[in-house]
């Protein structure tokens, strides 16, 4: 069954680097009828683009550190290990052209091939923001380490190549905390095999 939804109004709440929007609606309900009138808030921050680095011949993947403001509590600390990543900010630039402009601006290397993961919702009780995640080929001998980043934009991102049993020991011991990672050590885990078998038959 399609269920429907009614938006009955809509305004802007705040408008800053983010934007809230404010809603009135109600929907439908598994049991028949409509629910009643609600309030919600939804933060509209834009779609993202995330990309795990992995180079098969040497078995290694890439990592950033930076400081993120939405783990300022977190038990951790707000500096995060995390995968390349960027926000979809030009509606002419596609998904995987925002993952190798990234890679190229982050950790100064080329994609050699790129292997979609998922879309996935990042919070959606209350954002619309979407991630596209992806898997990239490269060759880890031209990664370059140490620390990059946008001055202008407040970038301060330390560049990290380690091994894949490495980055899955973070993993295990809750050092990597944020969804696109988790997502994407996973499933590189999951398809490792059948991934570098179609990666060592296709040209760098």
């Amino acid at each position: 069954m399609n269920y429907r939804f009614e938006v009955l109004d809509k305004s802007i709440g705040y408008s800053g680097f983010f934007r809230l929007e404010k809603y009135r609606l109600r929907h439908q309900l598994f049991a028949g009828g409509w629910s009643t009138e609600m309030n919600r808030e939804c933060l509209e921050r834009g779609h993202a683009v995330a990309v795990l680095l992995y180079d098969p011949a040497a078995d290694r993947v890439v990592l950033l550190e930076q400081f993120r403001i939405g783990a300022l509590d977190d038990p951790g600390g707000p500096w995060l290990l995390e995968i390349v990543a960027g926000i979809m900010d030009d509606p002419a630039e596609t998904a995987e052209e925002v993952a190798r402009r990234e890679t190229r601006e982050e950790v100064g290397c080329e994609i050699l091939e790129l292997a979609p993961i998922c879309r996935y919702l990042v919070s959606p009780g209350g954002t619309s923001e979407t991630i596209t995640l992806y898997c990239g080929r490269v060759d880890a001998s031209t990664v370059a380490s140490g620390v990059r980043g946008v001055a202008s934009e407040h970038e301060d991102i330390r560049v990290s190549v380690v091994s894949r049993a490495e980055a899955l020991d973070l993993l295990r011991a809750g050092r990597i905390s944020s969804a696109a990672p988790i997502i994407a050590l996973q499933w590189l885990e999951l398809n490792r095999a059948e991934l570098s078998a179609r990666w060592s038959s296709s040209p760098a």
